[in-house]
């Protein structure tokens, strides 16, 4: 049996550069979430997962012990996601999760300001 060898450096970039086009492509949370399930096993998906909710935790300054007692991982994968906590791509990410915990904190209070100026 032939054993797999390092792809042509070309080759490489082209792949990455079609993955994330078609990332970038995707138009909704159900589409993205078919092709991640498409794409990846259920480990890898989970990992994946994990290393953002972990850069989310340390973003709001939970501590490593919090962090690995939710998500049940190692403090070296803690360290890692920490690392690049400052690179732009998680920036990137976190701040859509703080946008998305945003509009559902203000969705809650004007839903329930609405609900006591209909009982009035």
């Amino acid at each position: 049996m032939r054993k797999a060898g390092k792809v042509n450096a070309t080759i490489e970039a082209q792949t990455y550069k079609i993955l994330y086009q078609v990332m970038a492509n995707t138009k909704n949370e159900i589409d993205m979430e078919q092709l991640l399930h498409s794409l990846l096993t259920e480990v890898e998906l989970q990992a994946l997962s994990k290393r953002l909710a972990i850069a989310v935790f340390l973003d709001k300054g939970q501590s490593y012990e919090r962090i690995k007692d939710i998500l049940k991982v190692s403090s070296a994968t803690i360290a890692g996601v920490s690392e690049n906590l400052n690179k732009h791509g998680l920036q990137i990410a976190l701040q859509q999760v703080k946008a998305e915990e945003w509009a559902d904190m203000w969705s809650i209070r004007l839903s329930r300001a609405l609900e006591k100026l209909i009982k009035t």
